[in-house]
């Protein structure tokens, strides 16, 4: 299974790049062992549409062309579902056991998402009731993402 995150926006060089590719790096590497192939990032750009409406959907649009068929999509959600480390973890091993191809962790843009892409979400994820900056969300996503794998795989990491 292929692990993605879709996200709007670009990050630049700096601590949240350097942080996002460690964890993308540990993530891939402890998952092989699981059968998950890879952890991908793509980036989307963001609209440039003077309308906040109009934003919103072309970057569903855009979103929505980079989610593989039959792929879990998991809208990052600040009114979503609070899973704690252990739940992710067993959430990714039953869609892994499951045989879906692919499960897509899609980070939108602050306009938030259009409705036609926001309800192919299976789950709906928090990372509490703050609001974080996308560029933390991205790193946190993937610190997650790695610690799901460590958990899965019976590494000690998550109990850091």
């Amino acid at each position: 299974m292929r692990i993605v995150v879709a996200a709007i926006g670009r990050l630049k060089q700096g601590p949240e790049t350097e942080l996002s590719e460690r964890y993308r790096k540990r993530a891939s590497q402890t998952g092989r062992s699981l059968g998950l192939r890879d952890v991908e990032i793509v980036e989307i750009r963001e609209s440039r549409a003077e309308d906040a409406g109009k934003r919103m959907i072309e970057e569903s649009i855009a979103l929505a062309n980079v989610i593989p068929q039959d792929a879990v999509v998991v809208l990052l959600d600040p009114k979503g579902d609070d899973l704690d480390s252990e739940g992710l973890a067993s959430q990714i091993s039953r869609w892994r056991n499951a045989g879906t191809p692919a499960a897509v962790f899609v980070i939108g843009g602050p306009d938030g998402l259009a409705a036609t892409l926001a309800d192919k979400a299976r789950l709906r994820l928090a990372f509490g009731t703050a609001t974080w900056p996308h560029q933390l969300v991205r790193v946190m996503l993937l610190e997650q993402i790695y610690r799901a794998t460590t958990i899965l795989s019976g590494h000690p990491y998550h109990r850091a």
